[in-house]
């Protein structure tokens, strides 16, 4: 039977390396991205290698009408949906004092407003589905100076898990909160800032976004109560 799995923000990244691992699992692949069209051309050609099936579409997914045509879309073509992961996010560092509402709002709307959205238009083709957030552990007792409405937003995302894990019968919700991950984007933010960060948590080195992937596929396959949460640390605990 054909397994069926949505993965967002995936040209690039932790969502890359998820949409891989779930592709070398058997899974066929509908991914989104916002602004890197080659590479998730390049992803296409690399997953459908492994032999299975690769469908990407344009998706800004702070923009409610743009997640409601994707959402359109993908019932007029799937009958059902095993797996959603809410991964695509976006950070944007400034301090307290000259962060404006406008980027607040936006962290929110990508990072937690438009999780939410997919998910209600989504799940009525999730029968026995599971929801995958990755969320941070900025969410849960960290705190990072400089992207105060990043940690907000995940924090609500894990709250919005556990809400949904009551909300729903049929579809399990989970949130993975991994620390400080080794992405394109972590690579290219101040690097003292970073060391500052790891520092201040106790994180030894970054995470392999690999090691990311492999949880998510973990917990998929777990037995774990829905609402759960899951910490990765350094030690990918």
């Amino acid at each position: 039977m054909n397994k069926y799995v949505i993965v967002t923000g995936c040209a690039k990244g932790i969502g890359r390396e998820i949409a891989l691992e779930f592709a070398r699992y058997g899974y066929n692949i509908i991914g989104t991205y916002n602004t890197s069209l080659e590479k998730i051309k390049q992803l296409k050609t690399k997953i459908e290698s492994i032999g299975v099936k690769f469908d990407y579409y344009k998706l800004d997914i702070s923009n409610e009408l743009e997640i409601e045509e994707f959402a359109n879309n993908i019932k007029s073509k799937y009958s059902n949906i095993d797996v959603l992961v809410n991964n695509a996010a976006v950070c944007m560092d400034s301090p307290f004092t000259l962060k404006t509402k406008d980027e607040f709002m936006k962290v929110l709307e990508v990072n937690l407003v438009g999780p939410f959205i997919l998910i209600q238009k989504l799940f009525s083709i999730m029968n026995n589905g599971i929801i995958i957030n990755i969320s941070s552990t900025d969410g849960i007792n960290t705190y990072s100076r400089l992207n105060m409405d990043y940690s907000a937003s995940k924090a609500g995302l894990i709250n919005l898990t556990k809400s949904l894990s009551l909300e729903f019968e049929n579809i399990k919700v989970y949130a993975i909160c991994p620390n400080w991950v080794n992405t394109e984007s972590v690579k290219e933010m101040n690097q003292d800032y970073l060391l500052e960060e790891m520092k201040r948590i106790k994180q030894n080195k970054l995470i392999d976004k690999e090691d990311v992937a492999k949880k998510v596929i973990e917990v998929v396959n777990s037995d774990l109560d829905s609402g759960s949460i899951i910490i990765m640390g350094d030690k990918n605990e």
